[in-house]
């Protein structure tokens, strides 16, 4: 594992690399960005970093400017974009397929610019489909102009779309049972937090293999 800042237009970013280990060539990279109210300690991208070098998937964590500042809110939508921007030619620089990934707001961040950065494709984190409450309010259209594969990884339960809301179209969508907007699973839940974390990570496992074949 290692760490470096990138200077952008919105201020200094941290990518955290956690590259498979000797013997085991990269195939691609995945890169993933954290959401509005947490960092890369999330415990989906934590879950992915380590499970995924094996398969030869260089994982990259990608701390946004306002968050390296150790600010408490996230900026516009304009602003994590533009900060994302300015970190792909960091991420792609391996000559690597670059998938391009996030939970939440992370995840409309990749959806919104994966066509003009060149994005191999998508793996959107418990997209927020629209916000708690407010259906009408949907954002449905960054995921579907996203233009590239993109797998959606949603927790059963989560409040801001549950996976039987989400429109069809060019996306596969995976379902972690019983989960919230963290991936977090009620006690009373038949799987345990273990198990859903194995589903999600087995799942995007399981899709990255079939884009890095492609």
């Amino acid at each position: 594992m290692q760490s470096e800042i990138v200077d952008t237009p919105a201020g200094d970013a941290r990518i955290t690399w956690h590259p498979p280990k000797k013997g085991t060539a990269a195939r691609l990279v995945l890169a993933v960005g954290h959401g509005a109210g947490g960092g890369i300690e999330a415990r989906d991208l934590q879950a992915l970093a380590a499970a995924l070098p094996p398969l030869g998937v260089s994982v990259a964590l990608v701390e946004q400017p306002w968050r390296v500042a150790g600010k408490k809110l996230a900026p516009a939508p304009r602003t994590l974009d533009t900060g994302w921007r300015a970190l792909w030619p960091v991420l792609a620089k391996r000559g690597l397929p670059v998938v391009a990934g996030g939970r939440s707001a992370g995840a409309r961040v990749a959806c919104r610019t994966a066509g003009e950065l060149g994005a191999h494709a998508v793996l959107a984190l418990s997209f927020p489909l629209h916000p708690p409450g407010r259906p009408e309010k949907s954002r449905a259209d960054e995921l579907l102009g996203a233009g590239v594969p993109t797998l959606v990884v949603q927790g059963g339960n989560d409040p801001f779309g549950k996976p039987a809301e989400f429109p069809d179209g060019g996306h596969e969508l995976l379902e972690v049972p019983y989960a919230d907007h963290s991936f977090t699973v009620p006690k009373r839940a038949t799987i345990s937090q273990d198990e859903a974390l194995t589903v999600l990570t087995d799942g995007v496992g399981k899709w990255i293999r079939s884009q890095s074949a492609r």
